[in-house]
């Protein structure tokens, strides 16, 4: 976010989705996505705390190739 508090588009790439968020575009439930995430299906960044968080544009592209296989 910028001084004045608008948005930018880098702003947009470097947004970072929980668990639950990401559960709920996949369908799927959170422990799934920690699941993938320790597989390596999915990175996760770790916040202070140790919760986990999701780069959001890693996940449309993950969630992109899911559509394009159901497509198919």
């Amino acid at each position: 976010m910028t001084a004045t508090g608008t948005v930018t588009e880098n702003d947009k790439s470097d947004e970072l989705l929980t668990p639950s968020e990401v559960a709920k575009l996949f369908r799927v439930d959170p422990k799934t996505v920690t699941r993938w995430a320790k597989s390596g299906k999915l990175s996760s960044i770790r916040t202070l705390g140790g919760h986990r968080r999701y780069r959001a544009a890693e996940v449309r592209m993950l969630l992109e190739g899911q559509r394009q296989v159901v497509a198919d």
